[in-house]
């Protein structure tokens, strides 16, 4: 089924002629319960895909918003462990969104990579990005993806030539995840004019969608990466959302699905063409 849902979603989204929104959070950010809320609020805001980030203590590709989303995560206790029982609850209430998680690989060893995929596919994850495997390393987790029906989803750069892109499209299925600036999350806009041609290149290569993420904050942002790209990845926004409101004491969930909500629907009418 995992596979299925993924590639499901973006059939009808094609159709429909427009991009996915894919908003990213961190599991156990700022507590379990708001994370469950704020996960099962995200498709009635508007979100196509979800992207859930399970907290690591050294996460290499993020800027400061998401290193601090994962330390507040990892100190009310979250885990790997906690983050798939996140997706499973989410996924009594929702056979049909695509969950991907992403991180790192070091809890993913700890845990062993068959068992792994094995009970993420039990708890409903559909995909997984691993920032910090790279593909001539990555044999045995693109095997137990495989075994366990999950897609492995890997990023592609600005840096990445013809060649080096084709191997980074091996084995990878769902969609591409293409990083629209060099750099870490959530400190350069991505440029549209500049994304896309190289989301052209990269559909090319993969035969895949592609969506886009880092660099895109604001529902303008949004909406221009909507019309060159497949989906729409926004992360850092929502993890500072998650910030402010825990400083100012606000209800924190309310403030994340509203913002997610301005931004789905930013790249839910990107390509409609005014009457």
């Amino acid at each position: 089924m995992s596979k299925s849902r993924i590639d499901a979603r973006f059939a009808a989204l094609k159709a429909e002629g427009r991009a996915a929104f894919v908003p990213y959070v961190m599991a156990g950010d700022p507590d379990r319960d708001t994370a469950l809320a704020i996960l099962k609020g995200l498709p009635a805001a508007g979100a196509d895909l979800i992207e859930l980030g399970f907290p690591f203590s050294d996460p290499m590709a993020e800027g400061p918003p998401i290193q601090r989303a994962a330390q507040r995560a990892l100190a009310k206790g979250m885990t790997l462990q906690g983050t798939l029982e996140l997706v499973a609850a989410f996924r009594a209430g929702d056979a049909a969104t695509p969950v991907i998680l992403m991180g790192y690989t070091n809890p993913l060893v700890t845990w062993g990579i068959e068992a792994f995929a094995r009970d993420a596919s039990a708890a409903g994850v559909d995909g997984l990005i691993i920032v910090d495997t790279p593909p001539e390393e990555a044999g045995p987790l693109a095997d137990a993806c495989d075994a366990h029906d999950i897609s492995l989803i890997r990023l592609a750069t600005p840096t990445s030539d013809d060649a080096r892109l084709k191997v980074v499209v091996s084995r990878t299925s769902g969609f591409v995840y293409y990083v629209s600036v060099a750099g870490v999350t959530g400190v350069k806009e991505a440029d549209a004019a500049a994304v896309a041609p190289q989301v052209a290149r990269v559909r090319a290569a993969s035969g895949l969608p592609v969506a886009v993420g880092f660099g895109i904050r604001t529902p303008e942002r949004a909406a221009a990466i909507a019309q060159v790209a497949d989906a729409v990845v926004v992360g850092s926004a929502l993890v500072d959302e998650v910030a402010e409101a825990v400083d100012l004491n606000e209800d924190v969930t309310l403030r994340v699905l509203s913002k997610v909500d301005s931004l789905a629907k930013a790249v839910r009418f990107a390509r409609r063409v005014p009457v």
